[in-house]
């Protein structure tokens, strides 16, 4: 039997049926947890009836990625008082929507630069880092009232250019760095696909900052659909993972490559 639990992504998988009947469709497969992008289109009343209808656990839920039709990917990185004060409401949107349905998780979305990262000197970067760290410092004791862990995550170029950080080892510092202000409530978001794009060498990084993870993804690599195939031995990881005594939510954040309950064979075992 798994140690983790696998969690459906909504907002990636069951893409057959509008959101609201993806909780069915996740909970008739098996899954016992979920995780999405942004429940914000429902009450949180409603989002609260949805899973404990289908007795599902919430694994995970970002803040808002903001105006995303602009370009936005989350504000908590963007440095003038405006973008401060639409994070911080962003922040606590989040926090009452995950402590109203017993979520233990949020991930706190960064923002996109003005240009990729390794473009920009050190003091270009410094505002948006700086602010950054405000943010999730203030998250975290937001966060501690009600106990709930902050996780941060970085993304490949590929999947979103110019965004905050590509490198699980950036993302790693900002958490170290957040902890050393008082904040033990934050943790790193491990998306093996991001890591694989941009680092590589999981299993090495596994052993070493397995106590630094807080919340696990996955996808194969390089087409970010089902596990069942390309550069990562999920069934290698899976094993590493259980010897590693990891005990959280993997969020299974792919696109299916045709109906989603149909490619779910490699996965059943693990349910």
């Amino acid at each position: 039997m798994a140690s983790f639990t696998l969690a459906a992504n909504l907002s990636m998988m069951y893409g057959e049926v509008p959101l609201e009947q993806r909780f069915a469709a996740a909970a008739a497969d098996g899954f016992k947890a979920v995780e999405l992008l942004w429940p914000y289109e429902f009450s949180v009343q409603r989002f609260q009836q949805l899973l404990q209808e289908h007795d599902l656990q919430l694994a995970l839920i970002n803040t808002s990625g903001g105006d995303t039709a602009a370009g936005q990917w989350g504000r908590a990185a963007l440095p003038d008082e405006s973008s401060k004060q639409q994070a911080r409401a962003d922040i606590e949107q989040a926090l009452e929507y995950a402590a109203a349905v017993g979520g233990k998780r949020v991930h706190v979305m960064a923002s996109v630069l003005p240009q990729e990262r390794k473009a920009m000197s050190a003091a270009e970067l410094a505002p948006y880092r700086e602010a950054f760290i405000e943010n999730l410092v203030f998250a975290c004791k937001q966060a501690q009232n009600v106990g709930i862990t902050i996780t941060v995550e970085a993304l490949c170029p590929e999947i979103k250019p110019h965004y905050f950080y590509h490198s699980q080892f950036d993302s790693l510092e900002i958490v170290k760095a957040v902890q050393a202000l008082g904040c033990s409530n934050i943790k790193q978001q491990y998306d093996f696909f991001h890591a694989q794009m941009v680092d590589g060498a999981i299993s090495k990084y596994l052993r070493q900052h397995i106590s630094d993870i807080g919340h696990i993804q996955i996808a194969a690599v390089p087409d970010r659909s089902e596990c069942d195939h390309g550069e990562i031995d999920y069934r290698y990881c899976f094993a590493l993972l259980q010897e590693l005594k990891y005990t959280g939510f993997i969020g299974c954040e792919y696109k299916p490559r045709g109906n989603t309950s149909a490619g779910l064979d490699f996965l059943r075992p693990y349910l």
